[in-house]
Protein backbone atom coordinates (compact mmCIF):
# COMPACT_ATOMS: atom_id res chain seq x y z
CA UNK A 1 0.00 0.00 0.00
CA UNK A 2 1.33 3.28 -0.98
CA UNK A 3 1.65 6.21 1.48
CA UNK A 4 -1.24 8.15 -0.27
CA UNK A 5 -3.44 5.39 -0.18
CA UNK A 6 -2.57 4.74 3.53
CA UNK A 7 -3.73 8.46 3.92
CA UNK A 8 -7.17 7.14 2.69
CA UNK A 9 -7.58 5.35 5.97
CA UNK A 10 -8.09 7.71 8.09
CA UNK A 11 -11.63 9.07 8.81
CA UNK A 12 -12.68 12.21 7.49
CA UNK A 13 -12.55 15.22 10.04
CA UNK A 14 -10.10 17.19 8.68
CA UNK A 15 -9.89 19.00 5.50
CA UNK A 16 -6.18 18.28 5.09
CA UNK A 17 -4.05 19.56 2.67
CA UNK A 18 -2.21 17.49 0.68
CA UNK A 19 1.18 18.03 1.92
CA UNK A 20 3.09 15.81 4.43
CA UNK A 21 6.02 17.04 6.67
CA UNK A 22 8.56 14.61 7.67
CA UNK A 23 10.98 16.84 9.85
CA UNK A 24 11.07 20.03 11.81
CA UNK A 25 13.70 22.43 13.83
CA UNK A 26 12.99 25.25 15.40
CA UNK A 27 10.87 27.67 13.44
CA UNK A 28 10.77 25.36 10.52
CA UNK A 29 9.09 22.07 9.24
CA UNK A 30 10.26 19.80 5.64
CA UNK A 31 8.06 17.68 3.42
CA UNK A 32 8.51 14.99 2.20
CA UNK A 33 10.16 16.49 -1.24
CA UNK A 34 12.47 18.74 0.46
CA UNK A 35 10.59 21.66 0.77
CA UNK A 36 10.97 23.51 3.38
CA UNK A 37 8.42 26.06 5.49
CA UNK A 38 8.73 28.91 8.05
CA UNK A 39 5.80 27.94 10.43
CA UNK A 40 3.84 30.35 12.14
CA UNK A 41 1.12 28.28 12.62
CA UNK A 42 2.91 26.15 15.38
CA UNK A 43 0.57 22.67 14.94
CA UNK A 44 -2.68 25.48 16.13
CA UNK A 45 -0.07 27.30 19.05
CA UNK A 46 1.36 24.00 20.27
CA UNK A 47 4.77 23.78 19.43
CA UNK A 48 5.75 26.34 21.63
CA UNK A 49 9.57 26.41 21.98
CA UNK A 50 9.86 25.02 18.44
CA UNK A 51 10.43 22.13 16.38
CA UNK A 52 12.54 19.52 18.49
CA UNK A 53 13.94 22.23 20.98
CA UNK A 54 16.34 20.17 22.64
CA UNK A 55 14.97 20.85 26.72
CA UNK A 56 11.16 18.67 26.27
CA UNK A 57 13.51 16.38 23.49
CA UNK A 58 15.80 15.58 26.12
CA UNK A 59 13.16 15.13 28.93
CA UNK A 60 10.82 12.88 27.29
CA UNK A 61 13.69 10.81 25.81
CA UNK A 62 15.40 10.39 29.77
CA UNK A 63 11.66 9.66 31.07
CA UNK A 64 11.13 7.27 28.14
CA UNK A 65 14.29 5.09 29.15
CA UNK A 66 13.17 4.98 32.80
CA UNK A 67 9.35 4.46 32.78
CA UNK A 68 6.12 5.38 30.50
CA UNK A 69 3.16 4.71 32.25
CA UNK A 70 2.39 3.37 35.49
CA UNK A 71 -1.52 4.70 35.64
CA UNK A 72 -3.27 7.14 37.86
CA UNK A 73 -3.52 4.46 40.99
CA UNK A 74 0.20 5.80 41.65
CA UNK A 75 2.45 8.70 41.70
CA UNK A 76 4.91 9.36 39.33
CA UNK A 77 7.81 12.28 39.97
CA UNK A 78 7.21 13.98 36.63
CA UNK A 79 3.31 14.72 37.18
CA UNK A 80 3.95 15.82 40.84
CA UNK A 81 6.73 18.23 39.78
CA UNK A 82 4.50 19.41 37.16
CA UNK A 83 1.65 20.27 39.00
CA UNK A 84 3.96 21.89 41.45
CA UNK A 85 5.59 24.40 38.65
CA UNK A 86 1.84 25.39 37.77
CA UNK A 87 0.67 26.11 41.37
CA UNK A 88 3.72 28.13 41.64
CA UNK A 89 3.46 29.98 38.21
CA UNK A 90 -0.54 30.31 39.28
CA UNK A 91 0.16 31.28 43.06
CA UNK A 92 -1.05 27.91 44.70
CA UNK A 93 -3.46 25.29 42.76
CA UNK A 94 -4.22 21.79 42.37
CA UNK A 95 -4.19 20.07 39.25
CA UNK A 96 -5.73 17.73 37.27
CA UNK A 97 -3.73 15.73 34.32
CA UNK A 98 -5.24 14.78 31.17
CA UNK A 99 -4.47 14.67 27.20
CA UNK A 100 -6.51 17.48 25.65
CA UNK A 101 -8.02 20.49 25.89
CA UNK A 102 -11.80 19.41 25.57
CA UNK A 103 -10.70 16.79 28.28
CA UNK A 104 -9.60 19.63 30.22
CA UNK A 105 -12.95 22.02 30.00
CA UNK A 106 -15.15 18.66 30.54
CA UNK A 107 -12.76 18.46 33.82
CA UNK A 108 -13.77 22.14 34.48
CA UNK A 109 -17.75 21.75 33.41
CA UNK A 110 -18.19 18.54 36.12
CA UNK A 111 -15.56 20.18 38.77
CA UNK A 112 -18.23 23.32 39.00
CA UNK A 113 -21.17 21.45 39.12
CA UNK A 114 -19.64 19.60 41.54
CA UNK A 115 -18.45 21.98 43.99
CA UNK A 116 -21.32 24.75 43.21
CA UNK A 117 -24.78 22.23 42.90
CA UNK A 118 -25.33 24.19 39.74
CA UNK A 119 -25.65 23.20 35.82
CA UNK A 120 -25.75 26.45 34.23
CA UNK A 121 -22.69 27.67 32.24
CA UNK A 122 -22.12 30.97 30.59
CA UNK A 123 -20.21 31.45 27.99
CA UNK A 124 -19.38 33.70 24.77
CA UNK A 125 -20.77 34.09 21.60
CA UNK A 126 -18.09 32.98 19.41
CA UNK A 127 -16.08 30.86 21.57
CA UNK A 128 -14.24 27.68 21.02
CA UNK A 129 -13.96 25.13 23.74
CA UNK A 130 -13.56 21.61 22.20
CA UNK A 131 -14.99 19.23 20.07
CA UNK A 132 -16.19 16.60 23.29
CA UNK A 133 -20.06 16.65 24.03
CA UNK A 134 -19.66 18.94 26.83
CA UNK A 135 -16.99 21.30 25.35
CA UNK A 136 -18.87 21.35 21.78
CA UNK A 137 -22.32 22.52 24.37
CA UNK A 138 -20.16 25.41 25.84
CA UNK A 139 -19.09 26.09 22.25
CA UNK A 140 -20.37 29.84 20.99
CA UNK A 141 -20.18 28.68 17.42
CA UNK A 142 -23.77 26.97 15.78
CA UNK A 143 -22.39 25.77 13.11
CA UNK A 144 -19.86 23.54 14.95
CA UNK A 145 -22.77 22.50 17.45
CA UNK A 146 -26.01 22.01 15.11
CA UNK A 147 -24.83 18.44 13.64
CA UNK A 148 -25.09 17.28 17.22
CA UNK A 149 -27.60 18.65 18.86
CA UNK A 150 -29.52 17.75 21.32
CA UNK A 151 -25.97 18.67 23.47
CA UNK A 152 -25.77 19.29 27.43
CA UNK A 153 -28.35 21.55 28.34
CA UNK A 154 -27.75 24.78 30.52
CA UNK A 155 -25.67 26.75 28.73
CA UNK A 156 -25.68 30.28 27.48
CA UNK A 157 -24.01 32.49 25.07
CA UNK A 158 -23.88 36.30 25.22
CA UNK A 159 -21.84 38.53 23.23
CA UNK A 160 -17.76 39.14 24.20
CA UNK A 161 -16.99 42.20 26.48
CA UNK A 162 -21.00 43.34 26.78
CA UNK A 163 -20.70 43.12 31.18
CA UNK A 164 -24.30 44.26 31.30
CA UNK A 165 -25.59 40.71 28.81
CA UNK A 166 -23.23 38.83 31.09
CA UNK A 167 -24.30 39.99 34.53
CA UNK A 168 -28.12 39.05 33.06
CA UNK A 169 -27.43 35.62 31.79
CA UNK A 170 -25.67 34.71 34.86
CA UNK A 171 -28.48 34.07 37.13
CA UNK A 172 -29.05 31.60 39.95
CA UNK A 173 -28.81 28.67 38.03
CA UNK A 174 -25.61 29.59 36.65
CA UNK A 175 -22.52 27.97 38.51
CA UNK A 176 -19.41 28.66 35.86
CA UNK A 177 -18.45 31.56 33.95
CA UNK A 178 -16.42 29.58 31.08
CA UNK A 179 -14.05 32.67 29.35
CA UNK A 180 -11.26 32.30 26.73
CA UNK A 181 -9.22 35.96 27.80
CA UNK A 182 -8.74 35.65 23.63
CA UNK A 183 -11.32 33.97 21.82
CA UNK A 184 -8.84 31.97 19.11
CA UNK A 185 -10.90 30.13 16.39
CA UNK A 186 -13.25 32.84 16.96
CA UNK A 187 -11.32 35.74 15.28
CA UNK A 188 -8.34 36.64 17.80
CA UNK A 189 -10.85 38.74 19.80
CA UNK A 190 -9.38 39.69 23.08
CA UNK A 191 -11.50 40.09 26.42
CA UNK A 192 -11.38 43.85 28.05
CA UNK A 193 -10.03 44.25 31.49
CA UNK A 194 -13.70 45.82 32.49
CA UNK A 195 -15.65 43.07 30.97
CA UNK A 196 -13.08 40.66 32.95
CA UNK A 197 -13.52 42.64 36.51
CA UNK A 198 -17.30 42.29 35.79
CA UNK A 199 -16.86 38.65 35.57
CA UNK A 200 -14.53 38.06 38.61
CA UNK A 201 -16.92 40.13 40.91
CA UNK A 202 -19.84 37.77 40.01
CA UNK A 203 -20.43 34.76 42.82
CA UNK A 204 -20.11 31.89 40.15
CA UNK A 205 -17.13 30.05 40.10
CA UNK A 206 -15.08 31.75 36.60
CA UNK A 207 -12.99 29.68 34.82
CA UNK A 208 -9.94 30.95 31.70
CA UNK A 209 -9.81 28.54 29.07
CA UNK A 210 -6.00 29.22 28.39
CA UNK A 211 -5.52 26.35 26.37
CA UNK A 212 -4.26 28.75 23.39
CA UNK A 213 -3.35 31.43 25.38
CA UNK A 214 -1.52 29.84 27.63
CA UNK A 215 2.34 28.56 28.56
CA UNK A 216 3.32 32.45 27.47
CA UNK A 217 1.32 32.47 24.42
CA UNK A 218 1.15 36.18 24.77
CA UNK A 219 3.78 37.56 27.02
CA UNK A 220 3.03 36.55 30.15
CA UNK A 221 2.78 32.65 31.11
CA UNK A 222 -0.91 32.77 32.16
CA UNK A 223 -2.65 35.31 29.74
CA UNK A 224 -5.15 36.44 32.97
CA UNK A 225 -1.97 37.50 34.45
CA UNK A 226 -2.50 41.06 32.49
CA UNK A 227 -5.86 40.85 33.54
CA UNK A 228 -5.92 41.73 36.59
CA UNK A 229 -8.23 38.77 37.58
CA UNK A 230 -7.27 35.10 38.99
CA UNK A 231 -9.70 32.72 38.47
CA UNK A 232 -11.13 30.20 40.15
CA UNK A 233 -9.73 27.37 37.81
CA UNK A 234 -7.57 27.51 34.39
CA UNK A 235 -7.46 24.88 31.97
CA UNK A 236 -4.27 23.91 29.81
CA UNK A 237 -3.49 22.08 26.82
CA UNK A 238 -1.30 22.85 23.65
CA UNK A 239 1.81 24.21 23.99
CA UNK A 240 2.26 22.99 27.55
CA UNK A 241 4.54 19.79 26.82
CA UNK A 242 5.95 21.43 22.91
CA UNK A 243 3.33 19.30 20.95
CA UNK A 244 3.17 15.57 23.34
CA UNK A 245 -0.29 15.37 24.18
CA UNK A 246 -1.47 16.89 27.38
CA UNK A 247 -4.11 18.94 29.32
CA UNK A 248 -4.40 20.47 32.84
CA UNK A 249 -7.25 21.79 34.90
CA UNK A 250 -5.79 23.60 37.48
CA UNK A 251 -8.21 24.78 40.79
CA UNK A 252 -7.04 27.45 42.82
CA UNK A 253 -6.17 26.60 46.37
CA UNK A 254 -9.18 28.57 47.76
CA UNK A 255 -11.70 26.81 45.57
CA UNK A 256 -10.27 23.00 45.78
CA UNK A 257 -12.11 19.93 47.71
CA UNK A 258 -15.26 19.30 45.25
CA UNK A 259 -13.93 16.43 43.80
CA UNK A 260 -13.26 12.91 45.72
CA UNK A 261 -11.54 10.18 44.69
CA UNK A 262 -13.85 8.35 41.61
CA UNK A 263 -15.63 11.55 40.60
CA UNK A 264 -13.39 12.17 37.13
CA UNK A 265 -10.25 10.20 35.89
CA UNK A 266 -8.12 9.42 32.46
CA UNK A 267 -6.01 6.53 32.38
CA UNK A 268 -3.58 8.57 30.45
CA UNK A 269 -3.89 11.97 31.78
CA UNK A 270 -0.41 12.99 33.68
CA UNK A 271 1.55 10.43 31.74
CA UNK A 272 5.22 10.13 32.59
CA UNK A 273 6.49 11.30 29.38
CA UNK A 274 4.36 13.95 28.26
CA UNK A 275 4.80 15.41 32.32
CA UNK A 276 8.12 15.41 31.64
CA UNK A 277 8.23 17.41 28.71
CA UNK A 278 6.31 19.73 30.20
CA UNK A 279 8.00 20.33 32.81
CA UNK A 280 11.00 21.29 30.43
CA UNK A 281 8.78 23.42 28.48
CA UNK A 282 7.60 25.17 32.08
CA UNK A 283 11.07 26.05 33.07
CA UNK A 284 12.12 27.43 29.94
CA UNK A 285 9.29 29.74 30.22
CA UNK A 286 11.37 32.33 31.58
CA UNK A 287 11.26 35.82 31.84
CA UNK A 288 13.79 36.47 28.55
CA UNK A 289 11.85 34.46 26.54
CA UNK A 290 8.93 36.37 27.68
CA UNK A 291 10.65 39.35 26.57
CA UNK A 292 10.88 37.65 23.14
CA UNK A 293 7.16 36.88 22.81
CA UNK A 294 5.91 40.67 23.24
CA UNK A 295 9.10 41.88 21.49
CA UNK A 296 8.23 39.83 18.31
CA UNK A 297 4.07 40.36 18.70
CA UNK A 298 4.95 43.71 18.61
CA UNK A 299 7.45 43.63 15.46
CA UNK A 300 4.90 41.64 13.65
CA UNK A 301 1.67 43.51 14.60
CA UNK A 302 3.44 47.52 13.87
CA UNK A 303 4.48 45.64 10.17
CA UNK A 304 1.10 44.21 9.81
CA UNK A 305 -1.17 47.15 10.40
CA UNK A 306 0.67 48.95 7.65
CA UNK A 307 -0.04 46.83 4.94
CA UNK A 308 -2.77 47.70 2.93
CA UNK A 309 -4.28 44.29 2.68
CA UNK A 310 -4.66 44.02 6.23
CA UNK A 311 -8.05 45.54 7.57
CA UNK A 312 -6.78 45.72 11.32
CA UNK A 313 -4.55 43.54 13.62
CA UNK A 314 -5.75 42.52 16.76
CA UNK A 315 -4.08 39.83 19.76
CA UNK A 316 -1.54 40.12 22.71
CA UNK A 317 1.90 38.30 22.49
CA UNK A 318 2.14 35.77 19.59
CA UNK A 319 -1.13 35.20 19.01
CA UNK A 320 -2.22 37.40 16.46
CA UNK A 321 -5.32 38.06 13.69
CA UNK A 322 -5.06 39.61 10.70
CA UNK A 323 -8.92 40.52 9.29
CA UNK A 324 -8.26 40.84 5.72
CA UNK A 325 -10.67 41.45 2.52
CA UNK A 326 -11.62 38.52 1.06
CA UNK A 327 -11.20 34.99 2.52
CA UNK A 328 -8.69 34.44 5.41
CA UNK A 329 -7.93 30.55 3.52
CA UNK A 330 -7.07 32.00 0.82
CA UNK A 331 -4.14 33.85 1.99
CA UNK A 332 -3.31 30.62 4.29
CA UNK A 333 -3.20 29.32 0.66
CA UNK A 334 -0.71 31.51 -0.74
CA UNK A 335 1.37 31.93 2.42
CA UNK A 336 2.05 27.89 2.04
CA UNK A 337 2.76 28.36 -1.60
CA UNK A 338 5.38 31.06 -0.54
CA UNK A 339 6.96 28.48 1.91
CA UNK A 340 5.07 30.07 5.33
CA UNK A 341 2.38 28.64 7.40
CA UNK A 342 -0.37 30.46 8.88
CA UNK A 343 -3.89 29.52 10.42
CA UNK A 344 -7.39 30.99 9.75
CA UNK A 345 -9.47 32.18 12.68
CA UNK A 346 -12.93 32.74 11.26
CA UNK A 347 -13.91 33.53 7.54
CA UNK A 348 -11.99 36.54 6.98
CA UNK A 349 -9.34 36.37 9.78
CA UNK A 350 -6.03 35.13 9.65
CA UNK A 351 -3.59 33.57 12.60
CA UNK A 352 -0.56 34.18 13.14
CA UNK A 353 0.66 31.39 16.22
CA UNK A 354 4.23 30.93 15.82
CA UNK A 355 7.07 29.25 18.27
CA UNK A 356 8.10 31.47 21.48
CA UNK A 357 11.44 31.27 20.10
CA UNK A 358 11.05 32.91 16.78
CA UNK A 359 13.59 35.19 16.04
CA UNK A 360 13.18 38.77 14.59
CA UNK A 361 14.99 37.62 11.43
CA UNK A 362 12.28 34.44 11.14
CA UNK A 363 9.48 37.25 11.88
CA UNK A 364 11.19 39.63 8.87
CA UNK A 365 10.97 36.75 6.34
CA UNK A 366 7.12 36.23 7.29
CA UNK A 367 6.55 39.69 7.02
CA UNK A 368 7.74 39.86 3.93
CA UNK A 369 5.68 36.41 2.41
CA UNK A 370 2.86 38.45 4.07
CA UNK A 371 3.70 41.93 2.43
CA UNK A 372 3.37 40.56 -1.01
CA UNK A 373 -0.07 38.49 -0.07
CA UNK A 374 -1.33 41.69 1.41
CA UNK A 375 -0.22 44.38 -0.65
Amino acid sequence: MSLAAGFDRLLQTYARTDLTFVRGEGCRVWDDAGGDYLDFAGGIAVVSLGHCHPAPLAAAQAQLERLWHVSNLYRTDPAEELASLLSARFGGAQAFFCNSGAEAIEAALKYARKATGKSGVVALEGSFHGRTLGALSATGQPGKRAAFEPLVPGVRFVRPNDAAALQLAADADVGLILLEPILGEGGVVPLEPGFVAAAAALPQLLCFDEVQTGVGRTGSFFAFEQLDVRPDLVTLAKGLANGLPIGALLVADHAAGAFAPGDHGSTFGGNPVSCAAACAVADAIDADLLDNVRLRGAQLAEALSGLPGALSVRGRGLLLGIDVEGAAVDVVDAARESGLLVLTAGESTVRLAPPLTVTAGEADEALVILGRILC
